[in-house]
């Protein structure tokens, strides 16, 4: 997958690394709790079928939003499916932060889940989560870009400018909400936080976007997926916004499972993504906002290798609790 041409690569200058795919998986470590045989970077079903989970209600969460009510009506026909398929009870639980979902993964009070962009590597390594899918677009295209936007009347119109003034992140876990633009910032433009701008962390990428566009901070970095969607829902008025940078794409949301349930339960969890039919539900009404159509089947090795480099080059350190 081809680097960031303005940020990833920018973040390299800063932090030097070895470019081979195998020095860098080489540094990707699961938790002690997990096993990698096969070398694929995600936790291993376990060998032992004592350790497997077979519960009767599987519990789905969605990355964090300003308001989950929204989307569990979203998701509830793709949840109607999983269940015909599965033979399972389905219920959406709502997270209100990247760690609160991962935690949840880790305790096993969490099945399936939708991790955002920067927090499946932690996700993966911390709470045994095996993604298998993402969603794209019809013609099997994705990603979103990572967007630095402010108010038309901020005095805003470059990234130098934005010396001296407030600048929200999402979560510290966030790809395009924190990892890339605080990257992008001082490789590119010698902007540290706390010295240059100062950074705030509003929690979830709408609270960034209504935060500018109701003028709480100057500035905020964004997944412009969720900003699109804000507009198709009329959240937001795309005037009330102006974008001052914007990178090359990124993957979306992973999907997947965690890695201790029932191998047949994986399978058929797996063929409830495959499976669905988007067609005239709220899935497609809400995903196709943001040019969504299908999910499609990726690998954690391959499709977030470009995620796992940028926190190569900032120093991330997968510390499970």
């Amino acid at each position: 997958m081809k680097l960031l041409a303005q940020c990833v690569a920018l973040a390299l200058i800063a932090t030097p690394l070895a470019h081979a795919q195998f020095s860098l998986d080489a540094r990707y470590k699961l938790d002690a709790r997990y096993k990698d045989n096969d070398g694929d970077l995600v936790a291993d079903i376990p060998s032992n079928a004592s350790a497997w989970v077979n519960p009767s209600t599987l519990i789905f969460a969605y990355t964090p939003v300003e308001d989950p009510a929204v989307y569990a009506d979203v998701w509830k026909p793709f949840l109607d499916h999983m269940a015909k398929v599965t033979g399972k009870r389905v219920q959406f639980f709502p997270v209100n932060s990247n760690a609160a979902q991962i935690e949840a993964m880790r305790s096993g009070r969490l099945h399936i889940a939708g991790f955002n962009t920067g927090s499946n590597p932690l996700a993966v390594a911390c709470a045994g989560f095996r993604p298998f899918a993402m969603m794209a677009r019809e013609d099997g295209s994705y990603g979103y870009e990572m967007e630095i936007i402010t108010y038309p009347t901020s005095g805003i119109e470059k990234i130098e400018d934005l010396r001296g003034r407030t600048l929200a992140f999402t979560a510290e876990t966030s790809n395009s909400g924190f990892k890339a633009p605080q990257a992008l910032l001082e490789a590119s433009y010698q902007l540290t936080a706390g010295k240059d701008y100062t950074p705030a962390f509003s929690g979830a990428h709408d609270n960034s976007i209504l935060g500018v566009v109701n003028r709480d901070y100057d500035a905020a970095a964004i997944a412009n997926s969720v900003a699109k969607r804000m507009v198709a829902r009329n959240v937001i008025n795309p005037d009330s916004y102006n974008t001052i940078f914007k990178s090359e794409s990124f993957p979306t949301t992973g999907y997947g499972v965690v890695y201790n349930l029932h191998p047949d339960l994986q399978e058929k969890i797996r063929q409830a993504f495959f499976s669905f039919n988007w067609k005239g539900t709220a899935m497609e009404k809400e995903f196709s906002q943001s040019g969504e159509a299908q999910f499609i089947p990726i690998t954690f090795k391959e499709h977030w290798s470009v995620v796992r480099e940028i926190d190569q080059a900032m120093g991330v350190q997968y510390t499970c609790r």
